[in-house]
Order: C-alpha cells, then sequence, then structure tokens
C-alpha cells in the first residue's frame, strides 16, 4: 500500500507508463516524476510482463517464513484449544511455546474467539446466508416474565415491587410469586433479515399458527415470497396442524437436529437484540407499556438499525434492493 508521501500511486504508474510508451526516454520521465531511473524501469518491467494489474501494489507477506511455528505444533495448540477451550494463557506452558505466539496461532486458524466455536464440539461456526429473501425464514419463541403494573422490584425495589405485584396478580405475601409470562413470536428472513414479531399469551399450536399468517403476510407485503421455515422442536411447531397450514400456503416447514440452537441462530440472534434493545433497554411500568415499545423497536431495527452482515445497511435496503429499488 501507498504510504503518505509517495512518488507513484496506480494513477502515477499508469502516467509513467504512457509517457514512456509514447517514445519518452526512461530517465527523462523519471527526473519530471521525482523517482529513480531504477523505480521507473522496475514498474514498466512490471507493466510489460503482467498489462495494467502489474501497476497494483503487491502484498508485503514474505514467500517463505523460516522461522514459522512447526505445522505439528500448531495443529497442537489447535487441537486444546477446541477440545479443552483452553486460552493462549494455558496453551503456552504446555507446549513451551510464548503466549503471544499461541494467539497468533489462534487467529490464523480462526480459533482465537470461543464466540467463534461451537461449544460442544469446538468445531468453527460456519455461517451461512441464503441467496434471496423468502428462501428461508427462521421462527421462534422468547418467553419473557410480565411486569407488574407500576413496576417490577428491580425498577421500584423490594417492597414496592411485592406490593405492585400482589395488586396486579391479586395474590397475597405467602402465596407463590408468580405474575405470568409473555411470549415473544418472532420471524426473521435468512436473506436480508427483515423482522416481524408479536407479543402473545402463550405459545399453543393454534396461537402460533396465527402469528405465522400474519407473519407471512407482513413478509408479503414487502415483496418477499416465503418458501421455507425453519423451526425448532417446539411442541407448538411439532403439531400436525401447524406443518399442513404452512403446507397449504406453498411453504415447506423444516426442523433443525435436536439441541442444535445455532441452526436457527438468526432468529436466536434476533432475540439477543430484543432482550438489549426493547426488554430490557429501559424501565417499564407495567407489561403494557413494554408490549406498545415494540412496535417503534421493529421499525427501528428493519428501516434504521445498522447491520453488520448487511454491510451497515438495514434489513429493509436489501429487500428493496432485491426488488430493484433503492432507498
Amino acid at each position: 500500500m501507498s504510504h503518505r508521501n509517495a512518488r507513484l500511486t496506480v494513477f502515477g504508474r499508469r502516467l509513467l507508463v504512457e509517457r514512456v510508451v509514447s517514445g519518452r526516454p526512461v530517465a527523462h520521465v523519471a527526473a519530471e516524476m521525482g523517482i529513480s531511473r531504477a523505480t521507473a524501469h522496475k514498474w514498466i518491467r512490471r507493466w510489460r510482463a503482467e498489462g495494467e494489474a502489474g501497476l497494483a501494489d503487491r502484498s508485503s507477506r514474505p514467500l517463505t517464513t523460516p522461522h514459522r511455528t512447526p505445522a505439528a505444533i500448531e495443529a497442537r495448540v489447535c487441537d486444546l484449544r477446541q477440545a479443552r477451550k483452553l486460552g493462549p494463557a494455558r496453551i503456552g506452558p504446555i507446549l513451551g511455546l510464548p503466549a503471544s505466539t499461541v494467539h497468533r496461532i489462534l487467529v490464523r486458524h480462526g480459533l482465537n474467539r470461543l464466540a467463534w466455536l461451537d461449544r460442544p464440539t469446538g468445531e468453527p461456526i460456519r455461517r451461512f446466508e441464503r441467496a434471496r429473501a423468502g428462501e428461508l425464514v427462521h421462527v421462534d419463541i422468547k418467553k419473557l416474565g410480565n411486569i407488574p403494573n407500576g413496576g417490577g422490584w428491580r425498577v421500584v425495589g423490594r417492597e414496592a415491587g411485592e406490593v405492585n405485584r400482589q395488586a396486579t396478580t391479586g395474590q397475597r405475601r405467602s402465596c407463590k410469586p408468580v405474575i405470568g409470562y409473555s411470549y415473544i413470536h418472532s420471524a426473521v428472513d435468512d436473506h436480508s433479515r427483515l423482522a416481524y414479531s408479536e407479543v402473545l399469551s402463550d405459545e399453543r399450536q393454534h396461537t402460533a399458527i396465527g402469528f405465522w399468517q400474519r407473519a407471512n403476510a407482513f413478509f408479503q407485503a414487502h415483496g418477499v415470497t416465503v418458501e421455507r421455515v425453519l423451526t425448532d422442536n417446539g411442541a407448538c411447531y411439532k403439531s400436525k396442524l401447524f406443518t399442513q397450514n404452512l403446507i397449504a400456503a406453498g411453504i415447506v416447514h423444516k426442523k433443525i437436529r435436536p439441541y442444535r440452537p445455532q441452526t436457527n441462530g438468526k432468529v436466536e440472534r434476533f432475540n439477543r437484540t430484543l432482550l438489549d434493545e426493547w426488554a430490557y433497554l429501559r424501565p417499564y411500568t407495567s407489561n403494557t407499556e413494554r408490549t406498545e415499545a415494540l412496535a417503534d423497536f421493529l421499525h427501528t431495527y428493519n428501516h434504521h438499525r445498522c447491520h453488520t452482515a448487511l454491510n451497515g445497511q438495514p434489513p429493509i435496503s436489501r429487500v428493496n434492493n432485491a426488488a430493484g429499488q433503492y432507498t
């Protein structure tokens, strides 16, 4: 890469070649451009050998590295990382290597972050993305505790929170402190990350079917035709009625392997975003207030929130681009 005071950029090298090809002496052109004759001849030689591609910067990486850690030791480092989840400070003493060397080896093999590994197997997580919107939609349910009117104990303290809970549920202090749960049903498009969510009272099959029908209408309104739906093995999704409802709409129902939520990772990651940027974003004084805030979050997520997997663009931009529209 050219430094800030470089005499020649790619444009300058091209200009050098043009002047020499026009018939002017290399020495004269080099003097005009403030470079040595050897440098001028180097770029002319590269251009004649490789054409336009020869004028680009080359990697400064050496062709050979004689002092690089042997492959057998690197393999041993990777084995310890994947099998025992050890870090550089633990692996180094075992193999007699500096921790910095172990870290470089882990970076080289893409094992330096435990978050990038599948915890049960230690294998690097392979990310995938469907080629077009609607080819696959991830569906899942997130369970959240309800908030008593006036706020829970995390907001107003133990005593006031207990009073609010009793007032909301009608239970006495001696009763089990259960106020109920809300179930957030979510659907996320694999390609565009366009998302739709609803807060519902349960996770039964008829509730899941009703949610999907409304979610499918949402995707269709944005020009997305759903082809496949991927769910976990929850009871509502294992029901024949749910699958039959999808088949009737021309949609294929896929279920993940048992105990492999990574397969449904798009919506699992969306659930984390729901918690951080909606459910736990600020103190809510009631369950109704939190539910009403979901619509604003979804609008922000779909239309304004930058997504690293989409090159910093919101999901709606990829949907519009796929349809030939540009926002």
